[in-house]
């Protein structure tokens, strides 16, 4: 079966019910150039530029410490999962490598909005 890869772009990149999702989805390439932020994400970094971010470098807005990370999950494809606490906020940070036929094409950053306490069940 031939596999047929759309050009990417904000419309085809990521689905429409992702738009509204109430947690930040903020998509980069394999060069760290923002391609997509749903609603939230742009609300989240509108202090920073909101959607005016998109086409922009993530090493534009990160330290050098975060910038050597984000090189090393392009790089490796691994995915680096924490959590923060800012302003009394908690949440749950995953960037995660997308991938194109195998190779990293870029990261995708979730960010998710902690309740104060969380469930942890144990399934066997």
């Amino acid at each position: 079966m031939e596999t047929t890869h759309l050009p990417i772009s904000p419309e085809n990149l990521i689905p429409d019910w992702a738009k509204e999702l109430p947690i930040a989805i903020t998509v980069c390439d394999e060069n760290a150039i923002i391609l997509y932020m749903n609603v939230r994400s742009e609300s989240t970094f509108q202090n920073s530029g909101g959607k005016d971010l998109i086409g922009k470098s993530l090493f534009d807005c990160h330290s050098p410490a975060s910038n050597e990370t984000i090189r090393e999950l392009l790089s490796t494809g691994r995915n680096n999962i924490y959590t923060i606490e800012k302003k009394g906020v908690k949440k749950m940070i995953c960037q995660l490598p997308w991938f194109i036929e195998g190779k990293v094409a870029g990261l995708v950053e979730i960010s998710i909005i902690l309740p104060e306490s969380i469930p942890h069940f144990i399934r066997q």
